[in-house]
């Protein structure tokens, strides 16, 4: 029993792939909390370009 569990402890030591998964997790939330920020930065100029667009609209009625 002893044996076996040091041998699977030896195999998942030598297995990266876990590590490279990981590692593409933590890129994929920096990725999303990078694009989330700039849309809470840019979420005021953003709605003034759309309530100019909207006025002028109904201005040209």
């Amino acid at each position: 029993m002893v044996q076996a569990a040091t041998a699977l402890f030896t195999k998942l030591q030598s297995d990266r792939r876990g590590v490279t998964a990981l590692e593409y997790g933590i890129i994929a939330a920096a990725v999303v909390l990078a694009v989330i920020a700039g849309i809470t930065t840019l979420k005021a100029d953003v709605q003034a370009i759309f309530t100019a667009i909207t006025t002028g609209v109904a201005g040209a009625k």
